[in-house]
């Protein structure tokens, strides 16, 4: 497909193309993800270079990264196409290879099912890695082995009634916010709860502003932290995620 073709592309055209709705295109927009030109008609017309974001926008979600995410990456002065790109197909890679291993042991426990071959339990897990965190590595490509380091130290060094009394004021805060989950994360109320939460964490260490709303973040990346917010509230994670953000942006 030619250039001057990609460049007159309508919406409805674009989500044809890729495969995703025009209400999704839609949504891009307005949250200012992708933003192409809009003629006096009214009518969106998509560019080559949306047509590039686009696809970035897709592989990063499809690598698990929430649209937020995706925005603040693709925004980055730093940010490089290419480089991307390889990291991505890195990603893919990986991924590909952890899927490949995990259903060659789903394959042979249904053997071992039929009595067609023995297991040992190693072999019953084998391909599930519950230890390998990116989200840590990740936090430490940010802020530096160092601030890591120090946060898990600082934990290991109290004693148990310390950690009780850091669980029993963890468990009061996520209380009081998930009572608040229901309603606009911008709210006096809302952030009152989350600078409180701010505070306590203090507990483990120095946070940034940028710090707090990355682990916000990872409250709805990682499915772990969201499951476990969750049960205080359902919603809870994601309310959180977007109320530590807005506290950071008035503290910054």
């Amino acid at each position: 497909m030619s250039k001057e073709v990609l460049v007159e592309m309508k919406v409805k055209e674009v989500a044809d193309l890729v495969g995703i709705s025009v209400r999704t295109l839609h949504h891009y927009d307005e949250i200012g993800l992708l933003t192409p030109e809009t003629t006096e008609a009214g009518y969106r017309i998509y560019s080559e270079n949306d047509l590039e974001t686009l696809q970035q926008i897709l592989f990063f979600k499809e690598l698990g990264f929430s649209l937020k995410e995706v925005q603040r990456i693709l925004e980055d002065p730093a940010f490089d196409r290419k480089e991307a790109l390889e990291l991505q197909r890195r990603m893919l890679v990986e991924k590909r290879s952890h899927v490949d291993r995990m259903i060659k042991t789903i394959d042979k426990t249904i053997k071992q099912m039929m009595g067609e071959v023995e297991m040992t339990n190693e072999e019953k897990f084998e391909g599930m890695n519950f230890d390998h965190n990116p989200y840590e590595e990740e936090a430490r490509r940010r802020w530096g082995d160092k601030k890591i380091d120090e946060t898990n130290k600082k934990v290991r060094g109290m004693s148990k009634e310390e950690q009780q009394n850091l669980s029993e004021g963890w468990d009061r805060i996520y209380t009081r916010l998930a009572k608040l989950r229901d309603g606009a994360p911008d709210l006096a109320e809302a952030q009152e709860a989350i600078h409180e939460w701010y505070e306590f964490l203090k507990n483990f260490g120095d946070y940034s502003y940028e710090a707090f709303r990355g682990l916000g973040q990872m409250y709805v990346d990682d499915k772990r932290f969201t499951k476990n917010i969750d049960k205080y509230g359902e919603g809870l994670a994601v309310f959180m995620c977007d109320a530590m953000a807005v506290y950071a942006d008035r503290k910054a």
